[in-house]
C-alpha cells in the first residue's frame, strides 16, 4: 500500500483529539472515578526511617462512626511476594511484617465510609517503635553499596594507560540533588472486586505491568484483572511501577468486600511514588593538547531504599557519546533508609549528560577551543560501541541550527566578558545524544460499516498526545480524516502495549499499527469479489486516500471502505498489528518485523544500529553581580526526532521537558532531614518548582529525517529535551561568573 500524498497527515499540527474534554471537566481522571457503595481509605505512614513496631493500637480509630477497619501487619492476610518486572523487583509490601525502612513507610490503612471519617481515624491510630539508627547519607560508611548492580558497566581499550600519557588529564567530583515527579495529579486507586475478578482504576503509566504484579501478589490469572487509565494528570515516570499504596487499595476492598478509593494526599506524593535519587559522579577524561579525547572514565553512584532497587544505570550513553578510543564506566547502587526512588524524566541519562557535558565546557577552557568546536572535533560519526552506522543522526545539525537560532557567534569567550549594566551575561550550551528505546507492542485496527476506524491499545496518554497520534498515524495510513478514527486507550483489556515511559511508546505503537493497518488493507483486498476493480491487486498496487482503496496507477479504479462492507455483509473488518523489536538483529540487518507477525515495506541497512534522538540546547543567563539573582534569559532546543508525528505535541513536549530542567537547575530538591530521614519540603509550599514568571523565551526546532529504523521513522520525544538544560545552565553561568558549580541546584547561596 502507498499514500497518494506523503505525510498528509503526519507532522501536521493537529488539535488534541482528547481537548475539548479536558477543558470541560469530562475527560475521566482517576480520581474522578466513583462507584456506588464506595468506601474511601487512608494510610498510617510511619514516623521514624528504621526500626521496628512495637505495638500498634487502633482501637480509638475502630470507634469512630463510619469507619469499616484499620488494617495492620498484625491484620493482613499474607500475600504472595510481588514479582521480578523490567524495572527491578516490585516494591516491598509493607504490611508483611512489623519492620520499618523508611520514614514515611505505609503501616496501616483505614478504610471508612467517607474521606473524612478515615482521615479522622487516622490521627487516632497508635504506633509505639522500637528505633534503629537509619542509614541516610550517599556517602555514609555504613551504607550497602552494590557495584555494576545492572551488569551494564562497560570497558574498551586501556582507560588506565591512557589517561597516564595523555597531555590533559581532567578529575573531578559532579552533585545532584534528589527531586520529586510532582505530577499536578494526584495519584488515585479505585479498586472492586467482582466476584474473583479485579476491577481497578488507577493513576499508572502501565496497565499491563500494575496487571502482573496485583495478579501475582492476590495470586489470581492475569485475565481476572482489569486495569484502567483513561487520563492522567502527568506522571513523568511516577506511575511506572505498582506502588504499595496499590496493593493496599486492592486488599482493603477485597477485606471489606466494597469498591475502595484512596487519593494520595501532596505530602504523600512525595514519600510514596518515588522520586530521582541522588548522584554522585566522578568523571575523569584524558585529551590530547589539541582536546581530541583520549580516554573517558566515568562513575556514577545512585541512592536506593534500603531493601529495593531502581533500574538507573548513570554511565549508561558515556561509551556513545564522543568518539574516544579508551572508556569505562561504572555504576554503583547505594542502599539508604529512604523512600525508593523510581523513575522520572530521563532517569540516568540526565544525571551523566550533567558531567559530561559540564566536562567538555571545562576542557574547552583548558585547551582554549570554543566548546561548540570541541564537540564537534571529539563527534561520533558512528555509534561507538558497536561501529555501526547509526539509523539516523542530526546532532551536526542540531548543533548548527542552535548555534545559528541562538547567535552563538556573538559569543565573547572570555569569561565575564558580557553584561547588561548589573547584569553578568553568560552563554552555555550542551548536545544530547539519548538512547532507543523500544517495546512489543499490539494494536487492533478495524473499519467500521459506517467508514470510521477504530484504534485500540492499552497504552496510556499521560498528556503527551497519545490519543491524537494513534489517531493521525491511522487517518495517515488507511486515508481518512483524523475525526473519523476513534482511539481507545488505556484499558489492559485490550491489546497489550509498552509503558508511556522511555520515550519509547510512539516508536512501539506506530509500528504496531503500522502493522495492522498493512493487515486490514489485505484483508479488505481478500474479500472483494470478482466484480471489483480491486480483485486480485496486492498492497504493493493499490492506494489507500479518501475513505478508498483505489489502483495507484490508475485512481479512477477503486471502492470505498463501506461498499466493500455493505458488499460483503460485514459491520466491521478488522486486523491486529504486532512489533516486535529486536535491536540485536536490527542492527546486523535482519528485517525489524522478523520473528513477529507484522510486515513491513522498511529495508534494514547492514551494520545499522536504531538510533534514538539527538538534541543541542543553547542558554542564556543573566545573574546580577552584587544581589546573584539569577535569571534564565532564553532557551533554544534544537532536536532530531526523526518523523514528528505531530508538531503542535512535540513542541510542547520538549518545552515542558526544558520547564522541567530548570528547575532541577537551579530550583529543586527534595530535602531530607540528615537525622530522622523525614522530607522536610513535602508541599508545593516548600519544594520550588519553576512558574510562570521563572519561565524564559523557549525557541523549539525540528531537523533531521525520519529514521531508517521502523516503517514511519519515529524516533522518541518525551524526555530528550530535559537531558542538556542542566549542562548548558551550568556552563552559561562560569561563563558569566568565572564560577564553575558542579551541583545542583544552582541556588543563590551557591552563586554567592
Amino acid at each position: 500500500m502507498t499514500s497518494s500524498s506523503v505525510n498528509r497527515v503526519l507532522g501536521k499540527p493537529v488539535d488534541r483529539i482528547d481537548g475539548r474534554l479536558k477543558v470541560t471537566g469530562a475527560a475521566p481522571y482517576p480520581t474522578d472515578v466513583s462507584f456506588p457503595n464506595m468506601a474511601h481509605a487512608a494510610l498510617v505512614q510511619s514516623t521514624i526511617a528504621a526500626g521496628t513496631i512495637r505495638t500498634i493500637d487502633a482501637a480509638a480509630a475502630l470507634a469512630l462512626p463510619g469507619v469499616l477497619t484499620v488494617i495492620t501487619h498484625e491484620t493482613a492476610p499474607p500475600l504472595a511476594e510481588g514479582p521480578m518486572t523490567p524495572l527491578g523487583p516490585a516494591p516491598r509490601y509493607p504490611l508483611k511484617d512489623n519492620r520499618i525502612v523508611h520514614h514515611g513507610q505505609h503501616v496501616a490503612v483505614v478504610v471508612a465510609e467517607t474521606p473524612e471519617q478515615a482521615r479522622e481515624a487516622v490521627r487516632l491510630v497508635r504506633v509505639e517503635y522500637e528505633q534503629s539508627a537509619p542509614v541516610l547519607g550517599i556517602t555514609t560508611p555504613e551504607a550497602r553499596v552494590t557495584l555494576n548492580p545492572y551488569g551494564m558497566d562497560v570497558r574498551r581499550g586501556d582507560v588506565a594507560a591512557a589517561l597516564a600519557s595523555a597531555d590533559i588529564v581532567y578529575d573531578e567530583s559532579f552533585h545532584m540533588a534528589p527531586e520529586t515527579n510532582n505530577p499536578i495529579g494526584l495519584f488515585a486507586t479505585l479498586a472492586r472486586w467482582e466476584g474473583g475478578r479485579l476491577l481497578l482504576h488507577d493513576s499508572n503509566q502501565w496497565p499491563t505491568l500494575t496487571r502482573f504484579v496485583l495478579a501475582t501478589v492476590f495470586s489470581v490469572p492475569e485475565t481476572d484483572v482489569r486495569v484502567l487509565v483513561r487520563h492522567l494528570g502527568g506522571g513523568f515516570g511516577a506511575g511506572l511501577r505498582a506502588w504499595p499504596h496499590v496493593v493496599l487499595t486492592v486488599l482493603a476492598a477485597r477485606i471489606v468486600d466494597r469498591p475502595v478509593k484512596l487519593v494520595l494526599t501532596r505530602p504523600q506524593m512525595f514519600n510514596s511514588i518515588g522520586h530521582r535519587p541522588e548522584c554522585v559522579q566522578r568523571l575523569r577524561i584524558g585529551a590530547t593538547r589539541e582536546g581530541r579525547l583520549v580516554a573517558i572514565d566515568h562513575e556514577g553512584s545512585t541512592t536506593s531504599g534500603a531493601e529495593e532497587t531502581n533500574f538507573e544505570p548513570v554511565t549508561m550513553a558515556t561509551p556513545a557519546v564522543y568518539d574516544c578510543p579508551n572508556v569505562a564506566t561504572h555504576d554503583r547502587l547505594v542502599a539508604l533508609n529512604i523512600p525508593n526512588p523510581g523513575a522520572m524524566r530521563a532517569p540516568g541519562h540526565v544525571q551523566g549528560n550533567f558531567a559530561i557535558e559540564s566536562a567538555m565546557d571545562e576542557l574547552s577552557y583548558r585547551v582554549g577551543i570554543d566548546p561548540l568546536e570541541l564537540r564537534l572535533l571529539n563527534y561520533a560519526e558512528v555509534d561507538l560501541p558497536t561501529g555501526n552506522d547509526w539509523s539516523s543522526n542530526a546532532l551536526r545539525e542540531c548543533y548548527r541550527v542552535g548555534a545559528d537560532r541562538f547567535g552563538w557567534s556573538a559569543r565573547n569567550p572570555a569569561v565575564r566578558s558580557m553584561r547588561d549594566g548589573d547584569w553578568l551575561i553568560g552563554y552555555g550550551m550542551a548536545g544530547v545524544t539519548f538512547g532507543w528505546y523500544a517495546s512489543p507492542c499490539k494494536a487492533r485496527v478495524s473499519i467500521s460499516r459506517d467508514g470510521t476506524a477504530r484504534a485500540r491499545s492499552t497504552s496510556t496518554d499521560i498528556g503527551t498526545g497519545t490519543y491524537t497520534i494513534t489517531a493521525q498515524i491511522l487517518a495517515e495510513l488507511l486515508g481518512l480524516e483524523v475525526d473519523q478514527v476513534h482511539v481507545e486507550l488505556g484499558d489492559s483489556d485490550l491489546p497489550p502495549a509498552p509503558q508511556s515511559g522511555g520515550s519509547g511508546l510512539a516508536v512501539s505503537l506506530a509500528g504496531a499499527l503500522a502493522d495492522g493497518a498493512s493487515k486490514l488493507l489485505r484483508a479488505f483486498l481478500d474479500i472483494v469479489g470478482s466484480d471489483s476493480p480491486l480483485h486480485g491487486r496486492q498492497p504493493g498496487e493499490v492506494t489507500a486516500s479518501h475513505g478508498r482503496i483505489h489502483l495507484t496507477d490508475d485512481p479512477a479504479l477503486g471502492e470505498t471502505y463501506t461498499e466493500i462492507l455493505a458488499r460483503n455483509n460485514l459491520d466491521e473488518l478488522g486486523a491486529d498489528g504486532e512489533k516486535i523489536p529486536n535491536p540485536k538483529a536490527e542492527s546486523t540487518g535482519v528485517s525489524p518485523n522478523e520473528g513477529g507477525s507484522g510486515t513491513s515495506s522498511h529495508t534494514s541497512v547492514r551494520g545499522m544500529t536504531p538510533a534514538g534522538p539527538f538534541a543541542a540546547q543553547f542558554i542564556e543567563v543573566r545573574i546580577h553581580e552584587e544581589l546573584r539573582v539569577m535569571r534564565i534569559a532564553r532557551v533554544v532546543s534544537v532536536v532530531d526526532a526523526g518523523q514528528v508525528l505531530n508538531e503542535k505535541t512535540a513542541r510542547s513536549q520538549v518545552a515542558g521537558a526544558v520547564v522541567m530542567a530548570l528547575g532541577m537547575a537551579h530550583l529543586e530538591e527534595t530535602a531530607f532531614d540528615p537525622t530522622t530521614g523525614r522530607i522536610t519540603n513535602a508541599t508545593l509550599g516548600d519544594y520550588l518548582i519553576p512558574v510562570s514568571a521563572d519561565i524564559p523565551d523557549l525557541d523549539v526546532v525540528f531537523v533531521g529525517e525520519p529514521d531508517r529504523f521502523n516503517p514511519l521513522g519515529v524516533k522518541g520525544v518525551g524526555e530528550v529535551g530535559v537531558v542538556g538544560v542542566p549542562p548548558a545552565i551550568a556552563n552559561a553561568v562560569y561563563h558569566a561568573t568565572g564560577k564553575r558549580l558542579r551541583s545542583l541546584p544552582i541556588t543563590i547561596e551557591k552563586l554567592l
